[in-house]
């Protein structure tokens, strides 16, 4: 599995229970989900275990205001879809943070 061009992509693709989830479970927005992907840097790598019908990946990165989330999405024609979004743990934010 080849890691995606994020270049081509138009925009998100919502789940509206993923958004809901994502808030009750840890209190991630939509729109900071949306911003980790417009801010250095942006760790991107494939997620094989999880990938079946569709290829998945893991992302790291920080939001506007400084929360640095972790996120497995996929990619839908051109737009993401994100599908659990959390706060990075200790050893991802050390992985991050050394990026």
């Amino acid at each position: 599995m080849e890691l995606p061009d994020l270049s081509q992509i138009t925009g998100f693709d919502w789940d509206l229970g993923n958004i809901e989830k994502n808030w009750k479970k840890h209190k991630v927005k939509p729109g900071e989900i949306e911003e980790i992907f417009f801010n250095d840097p942006l760790l991107v790598v494939t997620d094989d275990y999880h990938s079946g019908k569709e290829d998945r990946y893991i992302v790291l990165g920080i939001t506007n205001s400084g929360r640095k989330l972790f996120a497995v999405i996929t990619i839908r024609k051109d737009k993401i879809r994100p599908i659990s979004v959390r706060e990075m743990t200790s050893r991802e934010r050390k992985i991050y943070e050394s990026s």
